[in-house]
C-alpha cells in the first residue's frame, strides 16, 4: 500500500491514478480541506490532516505502508511562513519519523530546484553537490530548503528506509495550478528588459514517471529531475503563443509582485539560468523523459489558448 501526501494536488493525482493502474492500493492524504478528487482515483481512501498532528500519525496506524510519497510541500506563498515552516519543515519531519517508526520500506520526498537559487555566478549544470544559493536573498523560501536539507541528512542516517528525494526543474502540465504555469497561461506575460535565460521544464507526466521509477528502483539519494531540453525564457514565450513584453529591470520586482502577484524570488529567474544536470537520476533510475519542450509547454496552456493560433517550433 502507498500513502500519496498532496493529493490535492495536480500532480499527487496523476501520480495516484498511474499507481492504481500499475495494480497498487493508494491512500492519500492532504492538510488542505474540500478533497476533491479527479473521478480516476475518487475511490481511494482520503484523509484531511496536517503532516505535523496527531490525524495525520492516525492514518499510519490504520494502514500498513510499504511505501510513501511526499509529493505534500508547500509552495503557495500566500500561506504565511509560520504555516509553511509548521507543514514543510516539522509535517515533513513526521513524515519521515512516521516512515521509520512504521517500517517503511521506500520513501520520496518531492523537493524543487529553485533552493539552488538564479543567480549569475550558478555553474552551468548544476549538479546535486553545489551549494544553495536561494536562501540569502529570498528567506520566504528557506523552509523549503531546510525540508531539503533534512531530507538529505534522512537519506543517510536512515539506511533501513530507502530515500529519494527528487529536485525537479519548472514542473508545469494541464493539471498543473503552480507558479510558472499560472504564469505561462497569461495572455501577456513579462519578462526582465536586457535578460533572456536558458530555462528548463519538465511535464507532470514526466515527473509522475521518475517518481515510478523511483519507487521501483533500488537508488537512493539527492537527485536533480529535469526534462528534454532547454530554452531561451522569451522563445518559451514564444511557444507557448504569449506576447511577451518588457520589464524595466530595476522596478521588475516590485511590478511583478504588486501588479503579477508573483513571488519577489520569480525575477531572479527571468534574469539568471538554473539549468540543473539530471544525469545521475537517469543513470541511476534508468529514466527519461518522454515529451519534448513543445509538448510540455503546448499541453499547459492548450486550453487558455482557445482560438489562438499556435506557435510552431522545430
Amino acid at each position: 500500500m502507498i500513502l500519496v501526501t498532496g493529493i490535492k494536488g495536480g500532480l499527487a493525482q496523476r501520480v495516484a491514478a498511474r499507481l492504481l493502474g500499475a495494480g497498487h492500493d493508494v491512500v492519500g492524504v492532504d492538510y488542505r480541506k474540500d478533497l476533491e478528487l479527479a473521478s480516476d482515483i475518487s475511490h481511494i481512501p482520503v484523509y484531511q490532516a496536517s503532516y505535523n498532528k496527531t490525524a495525520f500519525e492516525d492514518v499510519f496506524r490504520r494502514h500498513a505502508f510499504s511505501t510513501v510519497l511526499h509529493l505534500g510541500r508547500v509552495g503557495n506563498l500566500s500561506e504565511t511562513m509560520g504555516k509553511r515552516f509548521d507543514l514543510n519543515v516539522l509535517g515533513s519531519q513526521k513524515v519521515m519519523s512516521l516512515s521509520a517508526q512504521h517500517r517503511v520500506r521506500t520513501l520520496v520526498v518531492l523537493s524543487t530546484f529553485h533552493i539552488y537559487g538564479a543567480d549569475a555566478r550558478n555553474p552551468t549544470p548544476i549538479s546535486e553537490e553545489e551549494p544553495l544559493r536561494a536562501g540569502f536573498e529570498f528567506p520566504e523560501i528557506a523552509d523549503a530548503i531546510q525540508l531539503d536539507n533534512m531530507a538529505w541528512a534522512w537519506v543517510y542516517q536512515h539506511p533501513e528506509v530507502r530515500t529519494t528525494v527528487l529536485r525537479p526543474c519548472n514542473v508545469i502540465g494541464p493539471h498543473i495550478h503552480n507558479t510558472m504555469a499560472t504564469f505561462l497561461r497569461m495572455s501577456r506575460v513579462p519578462y526582465v528588459a536586457g535578460f533572456n535565460p536558458m530555462t528548463q521544464f519538465l511535464h507532470e507526466d514526466d515527473l509522475s514517471g521518475a517518481i515510478l521509477s523511483a519507487i521501483s528502483g533500488t537508488g537512493r539519494g539527492v537527485f536533480n529531475v529535469a526534462g528534454r531540453d532547454m530554452v531561451p525564457w522569451r522563445t518559451a514565450l514564444e511557444m507557448c503563443s504569449v506576447r511577451g513584453f518588457p520589464l524595466p529591470a530595476a522596478l521588475s520586482r516590485r511590478l511583478l509582485s504588486v501588479v503579477f502577484h508573483q513571488p519577489e524570488y520569480l525575477v531572479n529567474f527571468l534574469k539568471y539560468p538554473c539549468i540543473i544536470n539530471d544525469a545521475a537520476f537517469r543513470r541511476t533510475f534508468g529514466w527519461r523523459p518522454l515529451l519534448t519542450l513543445d509538448e510540455t509547454l503546448w499541453t499547459t496552456v492548450e486550453d487558455a489558448r482557445k482560438g489562438v493560433r499556435r506557435s510552431e517550433f522545430g
